[in-house]
Parts: C-alpha cells; sequence; structure tokens
C-alpha cells in the first residue's frame, strides 16, 4: 500500500482561453486557470460572502491536450483531477521563485467537460497508457447530467466501457450473471 497521496479534485470555471505550447520532444503541454469559489452568510452581518481561489492546470497528457484545445474556453465548467507540483525556477532578474501547480500527468489524471454547451464529454486517463476520449449521448439539454468520472485505464480511444454509454436498446443486459 502506498505510503501517501496527492490527489486534487477541483470543480470550477476556466478563467482563460487555454494556452498550447509544445516540448522539445513535440509533446502538448495546455496550461490554464480554473477558479473555484466558495459562499457563505457572514454571521455579523448577515450579508453574503464569496471567495474564489485561481488554480494553475498544467496537462501533459496529449489526448486529454487536444480535448482541452478544442473543446475548452473561457468560461467552461470543468471537472480535474491531478496531483500537486510545486515548480522552483529563476526569473530574469535572478530571483528564485516558486509556483505551485494542478498537473494531469502523462498517465494519470482526468478532466471532464460539464458545460450542456456544445457537445460535451470526457477524458480520463489510467495507468495503462492509453486512456480515450468519449462524447456524451446526445440528449435534451434538461436531460443532462454531468456524468462521473471515469476510472482506471480503458485504454485506446474509447475501448473500455463509459458511464455514458447509451442507454436503452443496447445489449448490455445479456451479460449480466446475476
Amino acid at each position: 500500500m502506498a505510503g501517501s497521496v496527492n490527489k486534487v479534485i477541483l470543480v470550477g470555471n476556466v478563467g482563460k482561453d487555454p494556452e498550447v505550447r509544445n516540448s522539445q520532444d513535440g509533446a502538448k503541454i495546455v496550461n490554464f486557470s480554473l477558479a473555484t469559489s466558495e459562499t457563505w452568510n457572514d454571521r455579523a452581518s448577515g450579508e453574503r460572502k464569496e471567495r474564489t481561489e485561481w488554480h494553475r492546470i498544467v496537462v501533459f497528457n496529449d489526448n486529454i491536450a487536444t480535448v482541452v484545445e478544442k473543446y475548452v474556453r473561457k468560461g467552461s465548467k470543468v471537472y480535474v483531477e491531478g496531483a500537486l507540483q510545486t515548480r522552483k525556477w529563476t526569473d530574469q532578474s535572478g530571483q528564485e521563485k516558486y509556483t505551485t501547480e494542478v498537473v494531469i500527468g502523462r498517465f494519470n489524471g482526468n478532466l471532464t467537460l460539464l458545460d450542456s454547451r456544445g457537445e460535451g464529454g470526457g477524458m480520463s486517463e489510467g495507468g495503462g497508457g492509453g486512456g480515450g476520449y468519449q462524447p456524451r449521448e446526445r440528449a435534451a439539454p434538461a436531460a443532462r447530467t454531468p456524468a462521473p468520472a471515469s476510472r482506471g485505464g480503458s485504454g485506446g480511444g474509447g475501448g473500455g466501457p463509459s458511464w455514458d454509454a447509451p442507454r436503452g436498446g443496447g445489449d448490455l443486459d445479456d451479460e449480466i450473471p446475476f
């Protein structure tokens, strides 16, 4: 069993359009900011208060990066699952700087689009080195609910089962062992 866990789950809105760049080996790297908000009523004044936290998200997974590049824009609501990492660098004036980011790595992490505008969909990456993008079933916007994040390595482009599998008319019931 692992001695420690580094896992972050966030649901929020994208602050500005994602920035896409390529590493020296040609892999896509996508950066974007994600806002999460907390609201409460102040006990003393009864006034409604809100606090917004901004999180830096970095995507190193090529498949998830492609989905973010195509479908995520400023204001998009997304579910992000990643790990915290702190980087250190020296700026132009010679000062050491630090930043903490939520990282969706090459072989782990998850990003699910939660907006109902457009087609929506999810992207997850398990330990199997593949992951798959699977668009949600087309349905009326009122009937659509966010899909639970898929788990594990479904491998390749949608080779495994999906929480977004078509409802009704499928032959999934034929395989139930009980």
